[in-house]
């Protein structure tokens, strides 16, 4: 007589993995290395974090971005992203990731961005304001950047 335990370990393990995919929410943003990310839209080195944005998807490997710009160019490019596809914002400010659809936009005359694009992203108004690199910058609609793109939103 075989033992029935490992038949319900068996069982009690998948029903965890499946109760587990099921509660997982979208996926969290990747870790940059500025030695070694390079730009999904121009190849050139994310070096400089403060202006960068990713796209992440299950299954499969983050997109990276040096400029506010090339994900607006990516995103009008690559209208289809893979399902469950999230777009991610550095805060201008703290460098923190922030979902692109809940980022608040500004382009700053003057500013030089990594692909000259003049744009920013912040977590939200606050943080905009206590950024003095943006004084007198023009506030501009997440919709310019991200266009219908499923990913960005703040859900």
């Amino acid at each position: 007589m075989r033992p029935r335990f490992p038949a319900r370990l068996a069982a009690l393990a998948c029903a965890a993995a499946w109760a587990a995919a099921c509660q997982r929410g979208p996926p969290a943003p990747a870790r940059l290395d500025p030695r070694n990310d390079a730009c999904a839209q121009c190849r050139m080195m994310v070096s400089d974090p403060p202006f960068a944005a990713q796209l992440v998807a299950p299954n499969e490997e983050p997109r990276f971005f040096d400029d506010l710009g090339c994900l607006r160019d990516y995103l009008r490019e690559h209208p289809r992203l893979p399902p469950g596809a999230v777009a991610y914002v550095a805060d201008h400010r703290t460098s923190a990731w922030v979902r692109a659809g809940a980022a608040t936009y500004s382009r700053v005359p003057g500013l030089r961005t990594p692909m000259g694009s003049g744009l920013v992203a912040h977590a939200d108004a606050a943080s905009r304001d206590a950024d003095p690199a943006v004084a007198g910058a023009a506030p501009v609609p997440a919709a310019e950047l991200l266009g219908a793109a499923p990913a960005a939103g703040g859900r």
